[in-house]
């Protein structure tokens, strides 16, 4: 997600951080935060100039945000921006945990030769219960839960079928940590609220290339579904607000066509 921005700003000689650039930017916000810079109920400069002040990419700074609100030193307001919810004390530092960028790009690596693997692997008994989970995705009447739980069940009967304990043990823990890393589950919820469901195109696609038995195909249909997936958690937050505006939008003009205005 970075790599663009690791070549900007960089100083011959200067030492090299180890941190992720979201953690760097994670902790100059944190002591700007320490120093007073910031009172509480103060809104901080908008993702855009935060991008611009500090040379990194807004993905970047959406991450380095997240990474303060589950820390609970901000709270950021879908449309608003982040404002400044607790100061730090003295012994107080920022915390990192697995990011959902993190663990989608990892999953995008693992998965996708999980799914190489099952292609050659995989019972037509087994296919046959990935189709039935595609489907499951795909009613909308089973609300939001259901379709997680299906797609979840998706990836690890995948996992499975590569007759590989480790594999399937990997992938498993991709998904734990999916669900227990605060900033992982903190952005998979916005793309819930911003109405991001499993796509059931991306899973009908892989499912078609693992009953063709073509190993290739069906490493490129998982890497091009979670590719998507990264593209989808990058614009959650600002799909929930185009849609909040939208919806602000409406009642506005509602209103005005009741009293005669519009």
């Amino acid at each position: 997600m970075e790599e663009a921005d690791a070549t900007k700003g960089k100083v011959a000689g200067a030492a090299v951080s180890h941190d992720r650039l979201y953690q760097e930017l994670a902790r100059k916000l944190f002591a700007d935060l320490a120093s007073g810079k910031f009172k509480i109920g103060d809104r901080l400069p908008a993702e855009r100039d935060l991008a611009e002040m500090h040379n990194v990419s807004r993905p970047t700074v959406r991450e380095a945000i997240i990474a303060l609100e589950v820390q609970g030193y901000v709270d950021v307001r879908v449309g608003s921006g982040a404002y400044v919810k607790k100061l730090p004390g003295a012994a107080d530092a920022p915390e990192f945990n697995v990011t959902a960028f993190e663990l989608t790009e990892a999953r995008l690596l693992i998965e996708g030769e999980a799914a190489a693997l099952a292609a050659t692997n995989l019972t037509d008994d087994e296919l046959d219960q990935l189709d039935a989970l595609v489907a499951q995705m795909a009613d909308e009447r089973q609300g939001d839960s259901a379709q997680f739980a299906a797609d979840n069940a998706f990836h690890l009967l995948i996992a499975r079928g590569t007759r590989n304990a480790a594999m399937a043990h990997a992938v498993e823990e991709l998904w734990r940590m999916r669900a227990s890393s605060p900033e992982s589950a903190l952005l998979h919820d916005k793309a819930r609220d911003a109405k991001v469901t499993p796509v059931v195109d991306e899973h009908s696609a892989i499912v078609t290339a693992l009953r063709s038995r073509d190993v290739a195909q069906a490493r490129a249909a998982m890497r091009a579904h979670l590719a998507a997936v990264l593209d989808h958690l990058l614009f959650a937050t600002e799909e929930q607000a185009v849609e909040e505006a939208r919806q602000a939008i409406a009642s506005k003009r509602a209103r005005f066509s009741r009293t005669g205005l519009l």
